[in-house]
């Protein structure tokens, strides 16, 4: 699925490198409960990865996802392929194709318990 990318000679997967920048946007905008999903070696999954956070409040996910979106193009020069939720703002999905963002007000993230859901994933945890 994913290319790689040249950096400081040696190779850096590039989906690896796109959830950095959505993690400092997500941190940008003090996200909570960051988690990385590392889907790769999980079988039929359609993403390298899902990085997920929440918010307390309806503006913070918008403000994290703009964030998002301001890094990733900032960092990489790529433009979100998709965008869902932005109108209800309780669960926001930004699609790159390898790498798949949420940013959930924190019941929506407890009701829908998505890392349950990829539970074979290996999991990595942001620290706040």
């Amino acid at each position: 699925m994913s290319k790689t990318l040249k950096k400081d000679a040696k190779q850096v997967d590039a989906s690896e490198e796109m959830v950095s920048w959505v993690v400092k946007g997500m941190q940008d905008k003090k996200a909570q409960e960051i988690t990385v999903l590392d889907l790769r070696k999980v079988d039929n999954a359609f993403t390298d990865f899902f990085v997920i956070c929440s918010g307390t409040s309806d503006t913070q996910i918008d403000a994290i996802a703009d964030s998002v979106d301001k890094e990733v193009w900032e960092s990489g020069k790529i433009h979100v392929h998709a965008v869902e939720g932005k109108a209800n703002r309780e669960w926001i999905l930004m699609d790159y194709y390898d790498v798949i963002v949420h940013v959930f007000l924190k019941d929506k993230r407890s009701f829908f318990k998505l890392e349950e859901l990829w539970g074979d994933a290996k999991f990595t945890v942001i620290p706040d």
